[in-house]
């Protein structure tokens, strides 16, 4: 039987300690806060203050619940207040040396059944605990940030641990509101471990300047539905603390894509530690501001219009979801659209596709009849891809098979007529490789939807090393006339968004194959403790096991990277048919 915890500590008040203790209070716990002097104290009680009057203002507290839980907390200075605590949770700065002092002296004041808990995202809590003469009596409890609002608490048991102390961390978790998943001593546990090989990846495309800060980021909100893109993500965590985490992760796994980008480094010699500082990947208002201001990388007009091509007739190549998504996106945006299927009776699965479509968007309100009927009077389908000659812009979405799309784009070439542009909507394959194919490459460009395309807003641009100067302007202002966000980057596999995301989702899958933590918890704690929209065996089975196998492989093949090796599970699960939703089986089982 778990023990209804009433009096509990909290060692450290900056913005994770703070919000720990204002979780606590606000569950009806005594809370006493500790911090090394008045100066670090009063900036505790600031954040306390500060966070339970914007409740208020957001009426999620009133003024006399507000009242209580200040009642509740009391500030102190002197660790020997902790003496009569049950549960001290400490969250101190990211130093084992620190926190390993913090412990010993919580060892010598609490009594012998005083819970000792830890706040670390990354350090080995094995190693902390052996600080104290009562290893089985410490545990980690990993809050996220900010503590008041997310969900997801992260427990973290040794091999010393007593199962008492689990169930009593897990009674108040519950009672507090939160989701817990209980896991083992790994540096990083579940969301660390997955998020902040990710977050890594993401500095090294901006430091080898793939893509600029703006577009990684927003390629990740937009493209996967991310609350925050990884440049901003890191500018909040701090860089610094971001270097800490990776570095702890990289010692104890050797796995290269966790040891810190330099820029990460440089960028903490510079004092550019994200908002708390100021500065980081971006710029902001001011010390803590999430308000971020023009500098000297911010994106800005050109005094001189750049040279485009004019795009008035639009031919698209493919009979498939995408293919139909992006007929209906051009022909919306007003083009004359024309599209080739491979026979007639797909030619006309197609227009049945679009009328289905377009009504449901007329019957929901977001498409007038009248303009669904002058979309619908600009489409013409058609079996020859010489009716293409009139084109000014060619979109191929065919099957994702490049020997399919090398033939096609060598017949485009003789097709199209002298200055049309050529575009692959390839999400990993190399759009040089059709460029070379057509023998036009300098009119060959990648222009990657996003599906379902009528929904995304997200295209990637990706001009090879010979395309033409006023490609990508061009179908930039094409983008918007489809009121969609272009981001831009070089021809490598995966662009930006499949580039990040295939190893995230790879890297889970190699936990659940270690047997770390179960498919369940560690969507949960993607999802509840970082925000994002699906977990990622989730997604794996909507995407389809053997397209993500795809990608990864090229992935692999492209960098050579050990870590990008696809799973062995993964491979497993593909050979023996589990697929995903497509086949009702894949990480899930959806045959019930």
């Amino acid at each position: 039987m778990a023990r209804e915890l009433a009096k509990v500590g909290v060692v450290g008040l900056g913005t994770m300690g703070a919000g720990i203790v204002e979780v606590f209070a606000r569950s009806g716990l005594d809370v006493i806060g500790v911090e090394v002097d008045e100066a670090a104290l009063s900036r505790g009680r600031a954040h306390v203050e500060g966070s339970t009057s914007r409740a208020v203002e957001r009426g999620k507290l009133d003024e006399a619940g507000r009242d209580d839980l200040l009642g509740r907390i009391t500030f102190s200075t002197e660790l020997e207040d902790l003496a009569e605590a049950e549960l001290v949770v400490e969250a101190v700065p990211e130093h084992l040396d620190l926190k390993a002092e913090v412990f010993s002296k919580l060892d010598a004041i609490c009594p012998p059944d005083t819970i000792l808990a830890t706040n670390t995202s990354s350090l080995s809590v094995t190693e902390i605990s052996v600080a104290t003469g009562r290893p089985s009596k410490v545990i980690g409890l990993h809050f996220f940030n900010p503590a008041p609002v997310m969900k997801l608490v992260e427990v973290i048991r040794t091999v010393v641990t007593d199962p008492a102390v689990i169930e009593d961390v897990e009674a108040l978790a519950a009672r507090l509101g939160k989701t817990d998943v209980t896991i083992g001593d790994k540096a990083g546990f579940i969301a660390n471990a997955l998020l902040f090989g990710y977050l890594n990846h993401a500095v090294s495309m901006y430091e080898t300047q793939y893509a600029t800060r703006e577009d990684i980021d927003a390629a990740m909100r937009l493209g996967c539905g991310l609350p925050m893109g990884p440049l901003a993500l890191m500018d909040l965590i701090g860089i610094d603390t971001a270097y800490e985490i990776l570095d702890t992760m990289y010692k104890q796994s050797r796995d290269r894509l966790h040891a810190p980008v330099p820029l990460i480094k440089q960028m903490m010699t510079a004092g550019l530690l994200g908002r708390k500082s100021g500065h980081g990947f971006y710029t902001y208002a001011e010390r803590d501001s999430p308000q971020v201001v023009d500098d000297a990388q911010t994106p800005r007009e050109s005094a001189t219009p750049a040279q485009t091509r004019s795009v008035r007739q639009v031919g698209v190549v493919g009979s498939g979801t995408m293919a139909t998504g992006i007929i209906e996106v051009f022909a919306k945006a007003g083009y004359d659209v024309t599209f080739v299927a491979r026979s007639t009776a797909k030619v006309d699965r197609v227009n049945v596709a679009l009328c289905k479509s377009m009504d449901k968007a007329v019957g929901r309100g977001r498409l007038e009849q009248d303009d669904r009927n002058a979309a619908f009077a600009r489409i013409t389908g058609t079996t020859d891809l010489d009716d293409l000659a009139i084109a000014d812009l060619i979109v191929e979405a065919v099957v994702e098979e490049l020997s399919v799309k090398q033939v096609l784009f060598a017949n485009l070439g003789e097709i199209a007529k002298p200055g049309a542009i050529l575009a692959t909507t390839t999400s990993s394959l190399p759009v040089v490789e059709c460029a070379r194919a057509s023998e036009r490459p300098e009119d060959v460009v990648g222009l990657h939807f996003f599906n379902p395309a009528t929904v995304m807003k997200l295209v990637e641009i990706v001009p090879t090393i010979s395309t033409a100067r006023d490609i990508v302007p061009t179908v930039q202002e094409v983008c918007a006339k489809l009121d969609r966000h272009p981001v831009s980057c070089a021809d490598r596999a995966g662009f930006i968004v499949n580039a990040l995301l295939f190893p995230y989702l790879n890297d889970s899958v190699k936990m659940l194959q270690a047997h770390y933590a179960t498919s369940e918890d560690i969507d949960s704690a993607m999802k509840v403790g970082c925000g994002y929209p699906m977990g990622p065996f989730e997604l794996l089975d909507v995407v389809g096991l053997d397209v993500s196998l795809a990608i990864q492989r090229t992935l692999y093949l492209e960098f050579r990277e050990p870590g990008f090796a696809p799973a062995t599970l993964l491979e497993h699960l593909v050979t023996a048919g589990y697929l995903g939703r497509k086949t009702g089986k894949g990480f899930r089982d959806y045959t019930h």
